[in-house]
């Protein structure tokens, strides 16, 4: 279970990446397509990691959003250390704003994506430790 925990985070560490680097050339390129594609990148890379999360820390692997919630919030209330960390909370609100309002709606407000791009680094950090990765 521990390699498929490896896969699943290194699969999160690689859609970072590679949001990132869209990011910067959507930007560069004054892309709509390229930066809403990159959002869609950083939502799916903390998908993977909340994945990696779940699975590492009850054998299981959750089917939906809202299952992945539903198991983010039973994980926050067994596990102290993981509910002081908020990521139900902070999973909804990238889901939010990267998943639906760039990417599906459109919305883009460069520093905005920015910011959130930066709030998904600090989760995988987070996310990272909890696994005693980091």
């Amino acid at each position: 279970m521990l390699d498929r925990v490896q896969v699943y985070f290194e699969d999160a560490r690689r859609f970072f990446e590679e949001s990132i680097k869209e990011f910067e050339e959507g930007v560069r390129e004054n892309n709509p397509y390229k930066i809403r594609d990159s959002a869609e990148k950083a939502w799916n890379a903390v998908v993977r990691a909340t994945n990696a999360l779940i699975l590492k820390f009850s054998g299981k692997l959750p089917s939906s959003h809202w299952e992945r919630r539903r198991m983010l919030r039973e994980l926050e209330t067994r596990v102290p250390e993981i509910g002081k960390l908020m990521l139900r909370d902070r999973y909804g609100a990238r889901e939010r704003h990267l998943h639906e309002m760039v990417f599906y709606e459109g919305n883009i407000d460069v520093e905005d994506i920015r910011y959130e791009l930066e709030k998904v680094r600090a989760y995988l950090d987070d996310v990272s430790r909890a696994l005693g990765l980091a």
